[in-house]
C-alpha cells in the first residue's frame, strides 16, 4: 500500500530489528515505531499499536525471532520456552499469532538464522495470501456494488492488501464503480479510524456510518454485499470477529444479502471443533467509557465519553454461527463454511505438504 506516493509493509524486518506502523495514532499522524526486543514486541501488540489478524500473526513471528536473537547460548532453549508463553499471552483470540509463534518457534531451535528466515517467510505469504484472497473475492463484486464493512481487515490488519478489502482494492482498480459503508465499529472505532483512513488514501468513494445503521441500510436495498475479516474460524465454519460482527450477520441473512469472511487458511484452528471453543478476548472497560480524539489545535486526547462512576463491559470479539455465512474467501478459494468442507480443505493442504497444523 502507498502512503504519500511511498510503499509499506504494515511490518517489517531489518538490520535485528522490527519497524511497524503506529496504529493507535492513525488516522491523525503516520509514524514508524521500531521494537528492538520481542517484549517491545508483545507491548505494542497487546496496546493494539499493531492489530489485526496478519499483521498480529506476522508481528508475533518476528517477535519470537527477536527473542532468538536475545536469547543467550547457556540457556536458550530456555529463553525461547519463556518467550513463547510471553508472546501467546498478549492477545488470545487471534489464531494467525499462535500459528506463527508455533512456526518459529520450531525454526528458532534450530538456528537464530532459520527463525528469522522462517519469520520472514511468514509475513511474505501473509502478503501473497492476501493479494490472492482479493482476486478471488474480486469475482464476488459487480460494478455499481455498495459494500459493507465491519471493523478494519484491510492492509493496515495484514501485512499488504488485506483480507476484507484486498477484492475492494481490485475491484477499484479495474475501474469498477463501487461504494464502501464503513462501519465505525465501537468502542476502538478502527472502521471509522483506519478502514476510512485506508480508503481515502486509495481514493475509494466511501461513508463511515454508525454501528446501529447497518441494519436499516440493509432494509433499505441499500447493501449488495457484506465482507468482513475473522480472527479465528472454527472446523464447523463458525468465525470469530470483532464484537458486532454476528448481530451483522443475522441481518443480511434476514434481507438475504450475502455475507462473506475473508481470511486466510492459516486462520483456521482445526483443533476447534465450533465457535464456542474459542477463547474471546475481553479488554479494559477504559476502551468503552473514554475516546480519543484531535483537539482544534491538533492535540489527540482522551476524553470520557459515558456517565461518570458507571463501568463498562467489553468484550472485543463475537462468534458468528456458520449457518449465516454465505462463504470464507481464502487463498485457496470460496469454501462453504461446514465440517465437511473445511476438514476437506485439512486434507487438501496437508496432502499438498501446504499446511502443518
Amino acid at each position: 500500500m502507498k502512503v504519500n506516493g511511498q510503499n509499506y509493509r504494515t511490518v517489517w524486518w531489518e538490520e535485528a530489528s522490527l519497524f511497524y506502523i503506529e496504529q493507535n495514532l492513525l488516522p491523525f499522524t503516520f509514524r514508524i515505531a521500531e521494537a528492538r526486543s520481542y517484549t517491545d514486541c508483545c507491548d505494542a501488540i497487546r496496546n493494539m499499536s499493531i492489530r489485526g489478524a496478519g499483521a498480529i500473526g506476522a508481528m508475533a513471528g518476528f517477535a519470537m525471532a527477536l527473542a532468538s536473537v536475545q536469547a543467550p547460548d547457556e540457556k536458550y532453549s530456555e529463553f525461547l520456552l519463556q518467550a513463547r508463553k510471553d508472546i501467546e499471552a498478549t492477545r488470545p483470540t487471534a489464531r494467525n499469532l499462535f500459528y506463527a509463534v508455533e512456526k518459529v518457534y520450531n525454526h528458532a531451535l534450530r538456528t537464530r538464522q532459520n527463525a528469522i528466515s522462517e519469520a520472514q517467510r511468514l509475513a511474505d505469504q501473509d502478503a501473497a495470501d492476501s493479494r490472492k484472497i482479493g482476486e478471488i473475492g474480486n469475482t464476488l463484486i459487480k460494478d455499481g456494488f455498495h459494500i459493507e464493512t465491519h471493523c478494519n481487515a484491510g492492509w493496515l490488519a495484514f501485512v499488504d492488501y488485506g483480507t476484507a478489502l484486498s477484492p475492494v482494492y481490485l475491484a477499484h482498480e479495474q475501474g469498477k464503480n463501487i461504494f464502501i459503508y464503513v462501519g465505525e465499529t465501537r468502542p476502538r472505532c478502527q472502521g471509522a479510524r483506519l478502514t476510512a483512513w485506508e480508503l481515502n488514501q486509495a481514493g475509494i468513494p466511501h461513508v463511515i456510518i454508525p454501528d446501529n445503521a447497518g441494519a436499516s441500510l440493509m432494509a433499505r436495498g441499500k447493501v449488495n454485499i457484506m465482507i468482513v475479516g475473522a480472527d479465528r474460524i472454527a472446523v464447523n465454519g463458525d468465525v470469530a470477529n470483532k464484537i458486532g460482527t454476528l448481530e451483522k450477520a443475522i441481518v443480511a441473512h434476514e434481507y438475504g444479502i450475502p455475507f462473506y469472511v475473508a481470511a486466510p487458511t492459516s486462520t483456521i484452528d482445526f483443533h476447534c471443533k465450533n465457535g464456542a471453543q474459542i477463547p474471546i478476548e475481553e479488554r479494559s472497560g477504559d476502551e468503552v467509557l473514554y475516546m480519543e480524539g484531535v483537539t482544534g489545535a491538533g492535540k489527540l486526547e482522551r476524553v470520557l465519553i459515558c456517565s461518570p462512576g458507571s463501568s463498562a463491559y467489553n468484550p472485543s470479539f463475537d462468534v458468528t454461527p456458520a449457518k449465516y455465512i454465505t462463504g470464507i474467501i481464502t487463498e485457496k478459494g470460496i469454501i462453504h463454511p461446514d465440517t465437511r468442507s473445511i476438514a476437506n480443505l485439512n486434507v487438501h493442504l496437508r496432502e499438498s505438504g501446504k499446511f502443518n497444523q
